[in-house]
């Protein structure tokens, strides 16, 4: 697989997750991946975006500031659909890898991170072009 596509591919995986615990009643979908999170505030600023989101989400999912930090509550739920998160997950902007946190989840099973958005209903986006 080429790997430029791997943040894309998370970020639809994500962006279903998102849908279904929006679906379900529950929390928040923490975006707690740095590269992942690159390549969503890229694509937002594209008119692909919402064609994007609605391919893998079933609706358009917006986006919000949301910072915040402690355990990521999806991960079970991408497990169960996907297997264990990817290295991509553990990854920043540069492409380096925090490979503590990456042990520490392979070790546990849990995450553990902060983060500074989140998806919401509908295509809002309060955060400005480019901005994290």
């Amino acid at each position: 697989m080429n790997t430029n596509l791997i943040p894309r591919r998370e970020l639809g995986r994500f962006l279903a997750l998102a849908q279904g615990r929006f679906e379900n009643g529950e929390g928040p979908t923490q975006m707690f991946s740095r590269a992942v999170d690159a390549e969503w505030h890229q694509l937002l600023a594209t008119p692909g975006y919402a064609a994007f989101s609605v391919e893998q989400a079933g609706a358009v999912l917006g986006h919000r500031e949301s910072n915040g930090s402690g355990s990521v509550e999806w991960v079970t739920a991408y497990e169960e659909a996907y297997g264990p998160l990817p290295e991509i997950w553990f990854t920043d902007e540069q492409g380096e890898v925090d490979e503590e946190a990456l042990a520490q989840y392979r070790e546990t099973g849990e995450v553990v991170a902060e983060w500074e958005c989140a998806p919401v209903p509908g295509d809002s986006d309060d955060a400005e072009p480019g901005s994290r």
